[in-house]
């Protein structure tokens, strides 16, 4: 089932339901890597090339896909290769094949906890949706371009002008609002951010 979640009046979420259920992974936080099995798992050791195998060998992919099944940082390794966009390999027990809408669905994700830590600080990996909709979070907790431009790593000068523009979003949207009709909980013409077409 997807879940719709307003983060804002001018920005809706929409995202399969989180598998995780844990924090997001820091940016540049490789810690996991040690507990994961290919690290110590002879089948690995042997084969270096085990988890980079030729997508027509099957027994390979096989031997890495049942490592992978009971590695304690499976769900990481895999959010590992969809935020930093791997396509060689196998990751979290998935093919290049196999992660391709996966690719996909990651950079259109818009999951409110994940934007909400980040403006807390979190430093981690934002999709463009995220990331836009972090911009409009930041109006309405009044966060400084200095802060914003911390956050999204990006020059003052930058943030600045994305600020300037969500503080004029939300004054049009707050002016159409009040004279608009109301469709979908939202003005009419107003779009929806956050679905795929």
């Amino acid at each position: 089932m997807t879940d719709i979640t307003p983060i804002s009046p001018y920005l809706r979420q929409v995202s399969p339901p989180s598998s995780s259920g844990g924090r997001p992974r820091r940016l540049g936080d490789h810690g996991w890597q040690e507990r994961a099995v290919c690290r110590t798992a002879p089948e690995a050791t042997n084969d270096p090339e085990l988890f980079f195998p030729d997508a027509d060998d099957d027994a390979r992919v096989a031997t890495a896909k049942a490592l992978c099944a009971g590695c304690p940082v499976r769900e990481i390794c895999l959010q590992t290769a969809l935020e930093s966009g791997a396509r060689d390999g196998i990751w979290g027990g998935t093919t290049e094949e196999e992660r391709a809408d996966l690719h996909h669905l990651t950079h259109h994700r818009l999951d409110p906890d994940r934007v909400h830590a980040a403006l807390a600080g979190r430093d981690i990996h934002l999709s463009f949706l995220e990331r836009r909709a972090l911009v409009h979070l930041a109006v309405q907790h009044c966060v400084t371009p200095e802060r914003l431009a911390y956050l999204l790593k990006v020059s003052e000068a930058h943030a600045e002008r994305l600020l300037r523009a969500a503080h004029r979003q939300h004054r049009q949207g707050r002016r159409r609002s009040a004279v608009a009709p109301v469709s979908a909980g939202r003005p009419v013409g107003q779009p929806e951010l956050g679905r795929a077409a």
